[in-house]
């Protein structure tokens, strides 16, 4: 394979190239990978790909050499330069200290405080999924667990029970845009929906593609309408204490309340549901590692950092370089794109021991799986309890857990996902 492969979303359909990543690492761990057209997205001007661990922590903690803010995170470049402007109001896409003040608006919903208080409704939300599963014997595991980050996300939120359905359809749409299953998703029943949910379905897009053919970026403003006019319809009446009220009062400007919301809606729930597919499966893949688990539950905290390390649910994020400067024996020109791959980091022999060996007893710590620096994901806490929560769940109360046919992969070049993991029990 060429360094190119790392780039194109088929590679993934039937794992992450994590040979490619070794090869890479050792003789060409800062190189050039190439954009070509991809299933009618346009060519791209190409990027640095580092797949170092030390190389990769470099990036994400020097925000003034990387900058999250001039070209946005995605390796795909913006269409326009109106959907550039907009994207960069998010605060993903934000470098200190505008991203500090947008963090500070939304962070009182993430403290360990916040956290206890939601952690009994996680732990029975995660109750409530198996035992709609329990007495069959058998079920995908993905659906059920994706439900468990779209009830907490409509909990923190303060988005009525009843629509969570939209939740879940957006970050399909947004997660999987590169997987034809998944791009389109329309699950949500507009009879089932608040007043707030039909009038989303309203101004939902008529088509992916653009007047000429080509699609359109699924995280622009033209893409999100249905999101963004439910977002400012919940916010005329937000629920006291949520993080709608939060941005309410946050000062924030349009587009910056509306990118807000699109990251949480969808960021704050893509890490559960590629995490806990891909872990369980991870899991079960490793039998004597699933024993080890079943018989010591004090190893579940060990055992859910090593989930994260093995199989990452974000593979890459991208920066542009402010400066001309170095980086792994390579001259990088100023505006020109880095993509940081966590993916291969999280395998780097010189941070961890027999990076493909999966074990539970590991030490934890230095997995890059929820980033490093001043981005490090702000709902990484939240994550973790909602991944204990449910492999408690399971652990306890499926046993002899094993595969009912293979996964299925999501085919993304950004996203480490599942759409199918059969299991049965008992």
């Amino acid at each position: 394979m060429t360094p190119d492969e790392v780039f194109r979303p088929e590679t993934y359909a039937d794992g992450v190239p994590y040979a490619l990543f070794r090869e890479l690492r050792a003789s060409a761990p800062v190189c050039r990978i190439g954009e070509p057209e991809v299933a009618g997205w346009p060519a791209g001007p190409g990027y640095w790909g580092v797949f170092r661990h030390a190389d990769v922590t470099y990036v994400l903690a020097t925000p003034e050499l990387f900058s999250s803010n001039l070209g946005a995170t995605q390796i795909r470049d913006p269409d326009t330069p109106a959907d550039l402007a907009f994207v960069r109001s998010m605060m993903l896409n934000q470098d200190p200290p505008d991203h500090s003040r947008l963090r500070r608006i939304v962070a009182a919903a993430f403290t360990p405080r916040a956290l206890r208080e939601l952690s009994s409704e996680i732990d029975g939300w995660a109750a409530a999924a198996v035992d709609g599963i329990e007495a069959a014997g058998a079920a995908d595991f993905v659906p059920v667990a994706a439900d468990l980050p779209v009830r907490t996300l409509a909990r923190v939120m303060g988005v009525p029970e009843r629509d969570r359905v939209l939740l879940l359809d957006w970050a399909s749409r947004v997660i999987g845009y590169q997987d034809a299953d998944q791009a389109g998703s329309a699950t949500a029943d507009p009879r089932a929906l608040s007043a707030a949910g039909r009038l989303a379905l309203r101004h939902r897009p008529a088509s992916s593609t653009g007047p000429d053919g080509r699609p359109v970026n699924p995280r622009s403003r033209a893409a999100l309408a249905d999101m963004f006019a439910y977002a400012h319809a919940l916010a005329e009446r937000p629920l006291p204490g949520s993080i709608m009220a939060r941005m309410r009062e946050g000062g924030l400007d349009r587009a910056e309340f509306e990118n807000m919301f699109f990251l949480l809606a969808v960021a704050g729930n893509e890490t559960l549901r590629n995490g806990l597919p891909g872990g369980l499966h991870t899991l079960l893949a490793h039998p004597e590692q699933y024993r080890l688990l079943c018989e010591r539950p004090g190893l579940l905290d060990h055992a859910v950092e090593e989930m994260l390390r093995y199989w990452p649910p974000v593979m890459n994020f991208r920066r542009t370089a402010t400066r001309d400067l170095e980086l792994g024996g390579q001259l990088i020109r100023r505006g020109e794109k880095v993509v940081v791959y966590h993916a291969s980091a999280n395998r780097d022999e010189t941070v961890f021991p027999d990076p493909d060996r999966f074990d539970l007893t590991r030490p934890t710590g230095g997995h890059l799986s929820f980033g490093h620096g001043p981005h490090f994901c702000l709902g990484a806490r939240l994550a973790r309890v909602q991944m204990r929560a449910m492999l408690r769940q399971v652990l306890t109360r499926l046993p002899r857990l094993r595969p009912a046919g293979p996964p299925v992969r999501l085919v993304s070049n950004f996203q480490n996902g599942l759409k199918h993991l059969p299991l049965r029990w008992g």
